[in-house]
């Protein structure tokens, strides 16, 4: 389903609210970038703006398959820079996958990339969770991205907005139909959504559906969760 993007493209960033779950999102797009044998991956984390639930906890196991890894380690939620970022982003031998902090305090952390982010050979991500209390509604995401575009300075029309009705572990078919549904009739109307994500044991029952959904669908294996929901 990313045939297209992969191939136009060498830099994918992920970006949205706190909690729409870009974090895993953005590990299964590095996963499958690496399956793809293709180029070599990069994965930037650039999260300044939560303690649980970041890409770096799956930096040893990324590692461990061949992807290159980039964080900076903080004391609380002080600002930090991760370098190689502009080296890399002009670099068309490679793939990069960057996880961006939530809200516009995370967004920060690209400001200074945009000129090479608004170029060809990039795509950004925006996640919309109608889940979650800033993607509620029209105006709730209509604040939330404004504020995100404004302090990142990326382009409107860099955005592809990908939906991810996902409340967590026990979400059922059910509750992503309705969520995608609603989601769609909100944004629709402004801009396409792309793909939708789902976890990977709905995929099955998701994608028979797919034509009824007129949207491709995306299987996520959860990496990250609650200590006491893993193995």
């Amino acid at each position: 389903m990313f045939s297209k993007e992969v191939k136009n493209n060498h830099n994918f960033l992920f970006i949205g609210e706190a909690g729409s779950g870009k974090s895993e999102i953005a590990l299964n797009f590095a996963m499958y970038l690496h399956a793809s044998g293709e180029k070599p991956v990069h994965f930037f984390d650039m999260d300044m703006t939560k303690p649980l639930f970041r890409s770096r906890d799956l930096c040893d196991e990324l590692e461990t398959l061949g992807i290159q890894f980039h964080h900076e380690e903080q004391f609380m939620d002080a600002p930090t820079l991760v370098g190689g970022v502009s080296r890399l982003l002009r670099d068309q031998d490679c793939y990069v996958v960057m996880d961006v902090g939530g809200d516009y305090i995370g967004a920060r952390s690209i400001g200074g990339f945009a000129p090479m982010i608004n170029r060809e050979g990039t795509i950004v991500y925006y996640i919309l969770n109608p889940y979650r209390p800033w993607s509620f509604d029209m105006d709730h995401i209509d604040k939330v991205l404004a504020e995100i575009l404004g302090v990142s300075h990326i382009q409107l029309e860099k955005l592809h907005l990908i939906s991810n009705p996902n409340i967590g572990n026990d979400t059922v078919v059910q509750e992503i139909i309705t969520g995608h549904q609603k989601l769609a009739e909100m944004v629709s109307p402004y801009k396409p959504l792309e793909f939708l994500c789902v976890k990977e044991d709905l995929y099955q029952e998701l994608q028979d559906l797919t034509n009824r959904l007129q949207i491709p669908v995306m299987p996520l294996h959860l990496y990250l969760k609650y200590p006491w929901l893993t193995e």
